[in-house]
């Protein structure tokens, strides 16, 4: 008798930042041109920083972001690309998507409906990893491996001018598989893409007889069905130039934030304080992001971007 297994070798759940209301670009595909110019944002994720292995390796995840979006009169929407290089251990991620969202006007409020394609090149060292069971023939024999993948995003991002936001969304829609790593009569390992649905929402609101000062409560939940990560965070602004928050992600961690905002140009900066009960160092991340005003003869309605401090 013949048994054969099949097994998808897939990444980490999909990263997620502290400061992840800079990353709607690449979480959601409606948002792209949501704002009054060309956002271009670079964040940069050292996780568990100084964790190592049994080996001695350091097998920490890094993750660093590159997006950029911009509305698109001609096309009644907004476009947006991005890149990630994403890393765990042993194994390396790169990700490239361009997308294109369709505004529909709704009166008050405008929804964005978003499509991306993306490329993902995964590779891992197999040979660096150590079986439970000697010569297990799913790895037997793999030095390191990579693949290119296709795959697609979708994404709903409904906005209120100066108020409520909210989105929902669905990377990988395809959950692509690769081809066989290790082709025998045994065992078949593919590497496959992690299909990840986000729901966010924001209500950013000026604090009553305190117009200098904004508030900024937002919640980011993703899953992949197999585990799902809660994360709320509220920021206070004060003056567009300075804000401080705090990011709780449930049952992980405690990050605290702060901003600066010098004309156009914002940084940002997180760092998260385990709160899992192990001896897990923590995570710093850094973000620095422009905003280049377009002049789009809108109608009097003022739009205002929602990637606050």
């Amino acid at each position: 008798m013949m048994l054969t297994t099949v097994c998808n070798v897939k990444a980490q759940q999909a990263p997620i930042f502290t400061n992840y209301t800079n990353s709607y670009a690449y979480a959601n595909a409606g948002f792209a041109g949501m704002s009054e110019g060309i956002n271009l944002l670079g964040l940069y994720r050292q996780q568990w920083m100084g964790f190592v292995d049994n080996d001695g390796n350091e097998v920490a995840p890094q993750t660093f972001l590159l997006t950029g979006d911009m509305p698109f009169r001609r096309l009644h929407g907004g476009l947006e690309f991005s890149v990630m290089t994403d890393k765990l251990g042993f194994e390396n991620n790169v990700n490239i998507g361009l997308g294109y969202s369709f505004h529909a006007d709704l009166g008050g409020s405008t929804l964005g409906i978003g499509v991306a394609g993306t490329l993902l090149n995964r590779t891992v060292d197999f040979s660096q990893l150590h079986p439970n069971q000697e010569g297990d023939p799913l790895i037997s024999g793999l030095g390191e491996e990579s693949d290119m993948l296709f795959d697609f995003n979708v994404g709903l991002f409904w906005q209120i001018p100066e108020s409520f936001y909210l989105g929902f969304s669905v990377v990988n829609v395809l959950e692509s598989m690769g081809h066989a790593l290790n082709d025998n009569n045994t065992s078949s390992a593919s590497f496959t893409t992690d299909r990840t649905f986000y729901l966010l929402a924001g209500y950013p609101f000026q604090i009553e007889d305190v117009p200098y000062l904004t508030f900024v409560p937002s919640v980011n939940v993703m899953s992949n069905l197999s585990s799902t990560q809660f994360n709320a965070s509220a920021r206070v602004i004060y003056n567009n130039l300075f804000s401080l928050g705090v990011n709780y992600r449930f049952q992980e961690s405690v990050g605290l934030m702060a901003g600066l905002t010098i004309k156009d140009i914002t940084l940002v900066y997180s760092y998260d304080i385990n709160t899992m009960g192990l001896a897990v160092p923590g995570s710093h991340e850094i973000g620095l992001s422009y905003c280049f005003k377009l002049d789009l003869d809108r109608t009097p309605r003022d739009y205002r971007s929602v990637r606050y401090l």
